[in-house]
């Protein structure tokens, strides 16, 4: 099974604007989460047709949590034991929700009544009734035309076929009057019993409108950056339902407890209903969910500008994002931003620390020269997997990509690149890379095969098969300025140490 941070499994992306800081906020919903979710289909019994969700996240302390939820009630009931509590907000409207859910069951069997009203049969059978009387008398005064036709040629029966033909007028006229003065008295009740409908339905949307008012207004909903606004805050236009799906469920409980979100995956469970099917898994719900993710994801991005200016970002990559897009199109630093930018160097996807975007092509290539003429000083650190007996010293090993087993690199006297590292054991198993050049994975192969002890939580070069980041931060950068020609020395804090 693929770990749920691998980018290759992520197959959607719950994504939204933060609204202060305009930049794009992503959750994955990976191969792992999906795995979670079917597990818990497993569990549901057959059931009316719902959305359900799942999402992994991750205490303070690493420990990890899965959190589930559903959409609406669950067998009648709001609060369920095991799942996640729907949004605060609807025990502050307890009270006018059950008198208007009151008036509004009131409404629905004033129109099922006016709607059944004995009135509309006996209209429907009469009408029917008179239209096949009208219809056969039609007839026979058809046949009763023609053979006065024939008989119009002898003039002495011309006054009596005239007489007849009135006759016949008059006795159609009556049938009609026969049914008007049937049929308009009870299209008179029916129309009144429409207008109370049309009515009645007028008062059930007012109604409707106004308790989804009330409880959009007592609805609060909590992101990661600690931030709590009211549903009809956050939306200008709230179906029913609004404040009622799986993710804002999940996401506000997360945030509420301290729980830092990993993946997210909704599915449809139960008996299907239009395009919903069940075991198979959706996106946001568009007009519900979609307006809310950004606020919500607010605070879930740990990524940190520790420098800007017009020129340049200089931002604390977290461990797992890639530096530059992906070959199948993964998410990646860039994505994090609204404008343009253009980075000047990469970290590796499992390694966090400090990466230079350039706003301008022109502070781009002065940046790149600085990197290929080595005029830029990087300083990284690691937690090996075990002690090493030197304290300080360099490792020199060329690199070389193998066509045939990638993404690894290996050490290759013959067809290598040069590669040149420093290291000083600071304490323990902590140890600190002076990279002199920068190759691909230099610093994971130096300290594997060059020092002997691979980083903790290297799947590629050590021992590490659980799920835990590699432990390599690039902690400290200093260049010069592009344009202004001033050092800009920079440093974080290692967030493994």
């Amino acid at each position: 099974m693929r770990s749920q941070l691998d980018p290759d499994g992520v197959t959607y992306w719950y994504e939204g604007i933060c609204p202060n800081s305009n930049t794009l906020l992503r959750l994955p919903r990976t191969k792992f989460v999906e795995a979670i979710a079917r597990q818990l289909m497993q569990n549901l019994s057959a059931c009316e047709g719902k959305m359900y969700g799942v999402l992994l996240a991750q205490s303070a302390s690493g420990e990890q949590h899965i959190l589930k939820a559903f959409s609406g009630l669950l067998n009648g009931r709001s609060v369920v034991e095991g799942w996640v509590p729907p949004i605060p907000g609807r025990d502050r409207v307890q009270l006018e929700e059950a008198r208007t859910l009151t008036q509004l069951n009131s409404i629905q069997q004033q129109l099922i009544q006016l709607s059944c009203i004995p009135e509309r049969q006996q209209y429907k059978i009469l009408e029917t009734e008179y239209k096949q009387k009208l219809e056969q008398l039609s007839i026979l005064h058809h046949q009763r035309k023609l053979e006065r036709q024939q008989q119009r040629q002898n003039q002495d029966l011309a006054f009596e076929l005239d007489e007849q033909s009135k006759r016949d007028g008059i006795e159609k006229r009556n049938l009609k009057r026969d049914r008007d003065s049937h049929l308009i008295p009870l299209k008179q009740i029916i129309d009144q019993a429409d207008e109370q409908i049309r009515q009645l339905k007028q008062k059930r949307k007012r109604l409707s409108q106004q308790l989804q008012a009330q409880m959009h207004a007592s609805y609060r909903v909590t992101n990661f950056a600690g931030e709590t606004r009211s549903l009809s805050e956050l939306l200008t236009s709230m179906p029913t339902g609004t404040g009622e799906c799986c993710a804002p469920k999940l996401l506000h409980y997360a945030a509420t407890h301290d729980l830092k979100p990993i993946a997210m995956a909704e599915f449809w469970w139960g008996e299907p209903m239009g395009d919903k099917i069940p075991g198979q898994f959706y996106g946001a719900c568009v007009e519900r969910c979609q307006p809310m993710l950004g606020f919500l994801l607010a605070g879930t991005s740990s990524i940190e500008t520790v420098y800007q200016d017009d020129h340049l970002i200089i931002v604390n990559k977290p461990a797992g994002l890639l530096s530059v897009r992906g070959r199948y199109g993964q998410d990646c630093i860039l994505d994090r931003f609204s404008e343009p930018l253009i980075p000047v160097h990469r970290l590796d996807q499992d390694t966090s620390g400090l990466l230079i975007l350039a706003r301008d092509s022109h502070s781009y290539k002065h940046l790149s020269q600085q990197f290929e003429q080595r005029q830029i000083h990087k300083v990284y650190t690691a937690v090996l997997e075990k002690e090493i007996a030197e304290l300080e010293g360099q490792i020199d090993l060329p690199l070389w990509s193998d066509p045939s087993d990638r993404p690894k690199q290996k050490v290759n006297y013959q067809f290598g690149k040069p590669c040149l590292t420093y290291f000083r054991v600071l304490s323990s198993c902590q140890v600190e890379f002076r990279p002199i050049t920068g190759r691909t994975h230099q610093l994971r192969v130096h300290a594997a095969q060059g020092l002997g002890s691979a980083i903790v939580g290297d799947r590629l070069y050590g021992n590490s098969q659980g799920d835990q980041r590699l432990h390599l931060h690039a902690r400290d950068i200093r260049f010069t300025h592009p344009i202004t020609g001033e050092t800009i020395d920079l440093t974080t804090k290692t967030p493994f140490f």
